[in-house]
C-alpha cells in the first residue's frame, strides 16, 4: 500500500469480517426492545431483498440473486417468512409455474424498524465526520450496492 493512497480492498474486507461476526441473530432483538420473536435475521434478508428487488414482481429467484444464494435456499427463507407474515406468495401474473412475492404490512413495519437501526448505526460510525463527507460516503456506499446488487453485470 502507497502511504498517499488509501487501499479499500483490504479496508472493506476488515469491515466485512467485523460486521460478519457482529451481525448474530440476537442483533435483530435490538431493534425494538418489544420485537416479536419472528423478528429474525432470516426473515429481515428476505424483506429486505423483496423490497430491493424492483419495481416488477418480484420472484424466488430475484430473492436468491438479491442474497447471492441459490434458490432452494432462497425458497426455503421465502416459506419462514410467509409462514411467519412477512411475504404474500401469490401465483405470477406472468407464468403460472413461478411464484410472485409480495411483502406484508407486518414486513413494512419490521422493515422500518431495521432501516432506522441502520441509519443510527452509520451515523454512530461517521457522526463525527463533516458533513460533507458523511454525505459523499453515504452516495458511494449506495453507488456500491446498487452496481453490486441490482445491475446484471453485478451479479
Amino acid at each position: 500500500m502507497h502511504a498517499s493512497r488509501p487501499d479499500g480492498g483490504p479496508a472493506l474486507f476488515r469491515l466485512v469480517r467485523h460486521w460478519a461476526r457482529q451481525w448474530a441473530p440476537d442483533v435483530v432483538q435490538r431493534f425494538d426492545e418489544d420485537a416479536p420473536p419472528t423478528w429474525t435475521v432470516p426473515n429481515l434478508f428476505v424483506i429486505q431483498a423483496v423490497a430491493g428487488a424492483g419495481p416488477d414482481e418480484v420472484t424466488v429467484a430475484d430473492v436468491a440473486r438479491q442474497l447471492g444464494i441459490d434458490r432452494s435456499v432462497a425458497s426455503r427463507m421465502i416459506t419462514d417468512a410467509v409462514r411467519d407474515g412477512f411475504v404474500r406468495r401469490e401465483t405470477s401474473s406472468r407464468d403460472a409455474r413461478r411464484a410472485a412475492l409480495q411483502l406484508t404490512d407486518e414486513a413494512g413495519k419490521f422493515l422500518h424498524s431495521a432501516q432506522t437501526f441502520q441509519r443510527q448505526a452509520f451515523d454512530a460510525l461517521v457522526g463525527h465526520w463533516p458533513a460533507a463527507d458523511r454525505t459523499r460516503f453515504a452516495g458511494y456506499l449506495e453507488r456500491l450496492a446498487t452496481e453490486v446488487l441490482d445491475s446484471p453485470e453485478g451479479s
